[in-house]
């Protein structure tokens, strides 16, 4: 097999990219870690994000098993998001993430 020919689809770092690749992924995921949270405490959490662009994510996290999303049925409804065991698996990635983050914050 030629190396142009190579299937790089089982790769595990484009596995992973694959569910967090998004400019807000991972963000919304580290605002979640704490504690579940509700739409508009995202949103003001990450107040540079559109709330279309932040429905998407919850979308497409919630699509990929990252996200779990709870309907509480009541009025209004109430809706909360938090992380899955797998995105819990992520934690120390993330964690890792803004250490390396702080430690070279460009001035």
């Amino acid at each position: 097999m030629k190396k142009k020919d190579k299937d790089y689809s089982q790769c595990p770092i484009e596995t992973t990219l694959a569910l967090v690749q998004g400019k807000w992924k991972v963000v919304i995921m580290f605002r979640l870690m704490d504690k579940p949270r509700r739409f508009n405490e995202l949103s003001r959490l990450l107040p540079n994000i559109t709330q279309r662009m932040l429905t998407n994510q919850l979308r497409e996290l919630e699509k990929d098993g990252l996200v779990h999303r709870e309907i509480y049925p009541q009025v209004p409804p109430k809706v909360e998001y938090s992380l899955t065991e797998l995105a819990d698996s992520l934690i120390p990635i993330l964690l890792s993430l803004r250490d390396w983050g702080k430690t070279h914050l460009l001035s």
